[in-house]
């Protein structure tokens, strides 16, 4: 997570993967940066929307740093498009929205953007969302309030932090390595070379609203009827993650069909960046691959 302010137009432009390339979307107002990856026949299985989190920016879902980090292409090449949002705030519309936007209003863009997409593209069965860390607030929120989505992948996100009260008020505004990365080793060594143009400070009103998640989470859990897998890395610690930790955020999601919770190995809070990116990616498209085959497994696993 970064500092606070309007994203710098001098950052370097990122280089892309082979295959992925920028889009512009107007939705409900604003103009959004996107990242897009189609399949190579043009025919989606289903679209993946990618929400990256506080303080990154789309380019999250095409890690530089390695060839098997970029969700973008990997699901491109398993017959997914994905196409990967700078949230509101960030990337193009930093300049339109300085202090960014709550979660609600985020929701409210994101809803208009699938709308918007789905106008001009082929989206295959429909939309699945796949986010990370603050992302995930938002899919969450985006799930409890939308009909039209198909499932929800979220890592890097519980429902309780890892830290003292007193402490929630310099998160978003600060940076915390340890918390954001864990071990150095978990990731290539071009890492850090390549984050330039990944990362962006988190607005105002987005670290504003970190301290309300817990009652925001407890308010929209019981609204979201779709199935949900949640990845905590092995080196989560920004979130709690225990057994009762997980008992209660699972109980907490009871209207959803299917809730399915795993541990990542070898990872940390930033896992698309890092050397497990792949298995995680393998892992969410795979869920995503179960929903489109039947109806969901009514089992707690």
């Amino acid at each position: 997570m970064q500092r606070t302010g309007v994203v710098s137009q001098m950052a370097p432009s990122p280089t892309l993967s082979a295959g992925v390339r920028r889009l512009t979307l107007q939705a409900a107002g604003v103009t959004l940066s996107c990242l897009l990856s189609e399949p190579p026949d043009g025919q989606p299985k289903a679209t993946v929307v990618a929400v990256h989190g506080g303080g990154m920016t789309a380019g999250y879902f095409d890690g530089q740093a390695h060839p098997d980090l970029s969700l973008l292409t990997l699901g491109a090449r398993l017959g997914f498009t994905v196409l990967a949002v700078d949230r509101p705030g960030y990337g193009l519309s930093a300049e339109q929205l300085p202090r960014g936007q709550t979660l609600a209003e985020q929701a409210e863009v994101l809803e208009a953007v699938l709308e918007r997409f789905a106008s001009r593209h082929a989206t295959g069965a429909g939309f699945f969302l796949l986010a990370h860390s603050y992302g995930g607030k938002l899919a969450l929120m985006t799930a409890a309030r939308a009909a039209a989505l198909l499932a929800l992948d979220v890592s890097g996100c519980g429902h309780r932090y890892d830290l003292e009260p007193a402490d929630l008020a310099w998160v978003g505004r600060r940076v915390d390595r340890r918390r954001t990365w864990g071990p150095l080793r978990l990731y290539p060594p071009d890492t850090f070379r390549s984050l330039g143009a990944l990362v962006a400070p988190m607005p105002d009103r987005e670290a504003d609203e970190v301290a309300r998640w817990s009652a925001m989470f407890e308010e929209l859990a019981p609204r979201i009827r779709i199935p949900v897998r949640l990845t905590f890395a092995e080196h989560e610690t920004w979130w709690l993650h225990g057994e009762r930790d997980i008992a209660d955020l699972t109980a907490r999601l009871a209207a959803a069909p299917l809730v399915r919770v795993e541990h990542q190995p070898d990872a940390g809070h930033n896992i698309s960046l890092g050397w497990a990116a792949r298995a995680y990616h393998l892992r969410a498209l795979a869920f995503f691959e179960e929903c489109l085959a039947g109806p969901p497994d009514l089992r707690r696993r």
